[in-house]
């Protein structure tokens, strides 16, 4: 797995870049957000972890950027903590988000858990799910919207294959966190909503009124199948 390291704290990066590499990931690295644009245009990589604030190029702009052209799994990296900073980097289409200062254990287990979510499992007999206009390729991690496909991040991938599978069961925003990101963050369930309004522009025909993506107030979310 090549993942690409982007902080402008080179001690922070080079301690990150070894923990990896002795983990057998094949591991690159930048100190600011041009550069990181310019390897992320130009290679193919697994996962990229993007501090927000760095020079030439915030982390927010850079990850904007690179949604442009990839749906390669971001993890975010801040001093931040405010909830709000959160719920504006899974906006730009961060799928993860972790607060300096960490436990290098706790973001290995996090990428751990990504690529496995991005990289899929086994092929199974039945690898197609579709419901009506919305396809997905559960193989290839792939949705189609009347026969197009239609670009997903990870977290968005995952939330759907979720819902799809098991249609008209409803889910409490702890549960998606749990389920999909695979650990909560708490107080913020918000993150959860934005990914669902994420999904209801890119899938629904009409995202003010969703045919497939339905709320079920003060309980949480479910698919109409």
């Amino acid at each position: 797995m090549k993942i690409l390291v982007v902080d402008d704290e080179q001690l922070l990066v080079k301690g990150i870049k070894f923990n990896l590499e002795n983990e057998g990931y094949q591991v690159e690295t930048a100190f600011d957000g041009k550069t990181a644009l310019d390897l992320a245009r130009n290679n193919n990589y697994d996962l990229i972890i993007l501090d927000l604030m760095m020079p030439e190029i915030d982390g927010l702009e850079c990850c904007m950027k690179i949604r442009e052209f990839s749906n390669v799994p971001i993890i975010m990296l801040t001093a931040r903590s405010e909830d709000a900073d959160k719920i504006i980097g899974f906006e730009c289409g961060a799928d993860d988000y972790i607060t300096k200062p960490f436990n290098i254990l706790e973001l290995k287990a996090r990428i751990r858990a990504m690529l496995r979510r991005a990289g899929g499992g086994q092929a199974r007999q039945d690898s197609t799910i579709t419901i009506g206009s919305l396809t997905l390729d559960t193989d290839q991690r792939i949705a189609l919207r009347h026969g197009e496909p239609v670009e997903l991040t990870a977290k968005e991938y995952d939330l759907i294959e979720l819902l799809m599978k098991n249609p008209r069961r409803v889910y409490s925003r702890e549960n998606l966190m749990n389920v999909v990101w695979g650990y909560s963050y708490a107080g913020d369930y918000r993150t959860v909503d934005v990914h669902i309004r994420r999904l209801r522009e890119k899938l629904e025909d009409n995202p003010a009124e969703p045919a497939y993506i339905m709320t079920k107030w003060g309980v949480g979310y479910y698919f109409k199948g």
